[in-house]
């Protein structure tokens, strides 16, 4: 059974060179998902939101939307997955407010941060207890190619980042039960467009996993030059040609 592919972008910025390919009325979130049926949240690395913000998003979009939040630096930087509970709970209390338009939690870690079990296991089993729906990790270390098992047993994707920093990176891992792409943009990271060509061949992956029942997702984070939008749209028009064939 063919699994669900959400395609977006890292926020919900539209360059004004695209708009015509989105509705002329609604706030920016309502525009972008006309056509997009996910968004990556990456301000809440940076701050936290009100739970209002969180509800007024969430009844801004359609049934099907569903929003990727990523988990604050606080937890993931500063605390470094240790003693984070109060963190967590606070950051939690307002992203539920997204309730069924929660699809998945992104935690992205430091390049310094390196794989540790006891500390992986502590901090994912505090995560489980609270939070049973979708978790991708984005590690940045080598080390944590150890953690394949852990992951698995914790429910965790591990994210196919390009340009990958660690070996096998390019590729999902961890938990086989979603498949989650983050296009940083190469070579010049948040930068580089990816164009038809490239955007083909990502494409082929995505549907080899969503056909292969595996909830898939497909964030373009190219967003400081602008490309995010033009490349996920050249996706959204490969996956409809897809599904008429």
């Amino acid at each position: 059974m063919t699994a669900p592919l959400f395609v977006g972008c890292a926020g919900w910025s539209l360059p004004r060179e695209h708009w015509p390919a989105f509705v002329g009325e609604g706030t920016h979130l309502q525009r972008y998902a006309s056509r997009f049926n996910a968004v990556e949240i990456n301000s809440s690395f940076y701050r936290p939101h009100l739970s209002k913000t969180y509800e007024r998003w969430a009844q801004s979009v359609p049934s099907t939307f569903r929003f990727s939040v990523k988990v604050p630096k606080r937890i993931t930087h500063e605390l470094r997955l240790q003693r984070c509970e109060t963190a967590l709970d606070e950051f939690l209390e307002h992203c539920l407010q997204l309730r069924e338009k929660l699809g998945c939690l992104l935690i992205q870690l430091a390049p310094s941060l390196s794989y540790e079990p006891a500390i992986a296991s502590a901090f994912f089993t505090v995560l489980r207890q609270r939070f049973v729906g979708t978790v991708v990790l984005e590690p940045r270390h080598a080390s944590w190619l150890e953690a394949e098992v852990m992951l698995q047993d914790f429910e965790i994707g591990r994210v196919a980042a390009d340009p990958a920093v660690i070996e096998t990176g390019g590729v999902p891992g961890g938990w086989r039960g979603v498949s989650y792409w983050r296009l940083h943009g190469s070579p010049r990271i948040y930068h580089s467009a990816y164009g038809p060509e490239r955007v083909q061949a990502f494409a082929q992956a995505l549907l080899q996993a969503s056909n292969a029942g595996i909830p898939t997702w497909c964030i373009f984070d190219n967003t400081a030059s602008g490309h995010a939008t033009p490349d996920a749209l050249s996706l959204l028009d490969l996956y409809a040609q897809h599904l008429q064939a």
